[in-house]
């Protein structure tokens, strides 16, 4: 019986992933403690993005072959 893996997916996809996930969490955490809408928007989306770059610049592991 064969090892289970789980199916390759490119870096800049799991990069995404993590910033939607986390982005999403940032909104909903934002319009629970009380911020407006709007507010949690555009504090989701900027650190949306700065997570996406973050985790597509330093996330990758570089295993020697």
């Amino acid at each position: 019986m064969g090892r289970f893996r789980l199916p390759a997916l490119d870096h800049g996809v799991v990069s995404f992933l993590w910033a939607v996930a986390l982005g999403v969490y940032i909104w909903l955490l934002g319009l629970a403690v009380g911020f407006g809408k709007p507010t949690s928007v555009i504090l989701a989306a900027v650190s949306g993005c700065a997570i996406f770059l973050f985790v597509r610049l330093y996330g990758e592991d570089d295993y020697p072959n």
